[in-house]
C-alpha cells in the first residue's frame, strides 16, 4: 500500500456477516486502527445488515435489479463506496465475482477471504472441493482482489486439519472460525501499512 494509510472500510455483504461481526469487535476492542463506514448489501434480507445496524454503521441495500449488465452495477457500487469516502473494500460472504469497473477503481485495496489453501480449490464449495480430492489440510486465504476468480496476490492464510469423517458443515464451521481471526489480522496489516505488493507477491514488514 502507498500514500495515505487507509482507516475507511467498505465491506461487502450477501449474508450472515460472521466475519463482518469479526471485524467490527476487533474494532471496538481497539485492535484495529479504522471505522467501518458502510456496509454493502446485495441482498435485502442478509442478517449482516442487522448486525450493522446494532453498532449504528452506515448499511445500504444494492440488489443486482435494474442494470444492464454486472459492469453497470459495480460502477453503481464504486459510487456508494466513494459516496462514504470509503478507501480499503472488505468482502465479506459477498457472492459477486467483481468486474474489472471495481477493481480499477480500488487497485490493491480490495481484500476477500476464501475458505481453502489457494490456488488449490477455487471457486465456490471449496470445503466440499478439499474433501472430495482427499487433502489432509484445508484453510482459509485473505488475498487482494483482481479480475480472476481467487487469483489475486495473497496476504495471509491459515491452516485447518480435515478430519477424516468431516462434511462440508463441520469443515467450513472450522475453517470458519480460522476466518474470523486471518481476516482481522490481514486488515489490521494493511491499515498499519506493513503490506507492500511487489507483483504477485505480498511483502509484510515488521
Amino acid at each position: 500500500m502507498s500514500g495515505n494509510l487507509p482507516s475507511r472500510l467498505g465491506v461487502l455483504v450477501s449474508g450472515n456477516g460472521t466475519n463482518l461481526q469479526a471485524i467490527i469487535d476487533r474494532i471496538e476492542a481497539g485492535d484495529i486502527s479504522a471505522e467501518i463506514a458502510c456496509v454493502v448489501s446485495d441482498k435485502s434480507d442478509a442478517f449482516a445488515l442487522t448486525r450493522a445496524a446494532r453498532h449504528g454503521i452506515p448499511a445500504v441495500v444494492h440488489e443486482n435489479i435494474g442494470f444492464p449488465e454486472r459492469r453497470a452495477y459495480d460502477a453503481a457500487t464504486v459510487e456508494i463506496l466513494r459516496s462514504h469516502k470509503v478507501d480499503l473494500i472488505i468482502l465479506a460472504g459477498f457472492m459477486k465475482i467483481l468486474t474489472d469497473v471495481m477493481v480499477s477503481a480500488f487497485p490493491n485495496a480490495i481484500m476477500n477471504i476464501h475458505p481453502a489453501l489457494l490456488p488449490s480449490f477455487r471457486g465456490l464449495h471449496a470445503q466440499q472441493q478439499a474433501i472430495d480430492y482427499g487433502v489432509r489440510y484445508s484453510g482459509c486465504t485473505v488475498h487482494f482482489v483482481d479480475c480472476g476468480t481467487d487469483t489475486g496476490p495473497i496476504i495471509l492464510q491459515s491452516v485447518v486439519p480435515v478430519e477424516q469423517d468431516d462434511t462440508e458443515a463441520t469443515l467450513s464451521a472450522r475453517i470458519q472460525m480460522a476466518e474470523h481471526q486471518t481476516f482481522a489480522a490481514a486488515i489490521k496489516l494493511v491499515v498499519e501499512g506493513k503490506i507492500r505488493v511487489i507483483g504477485r507477491k505480498v511483502r509484510i514488514s515488521a
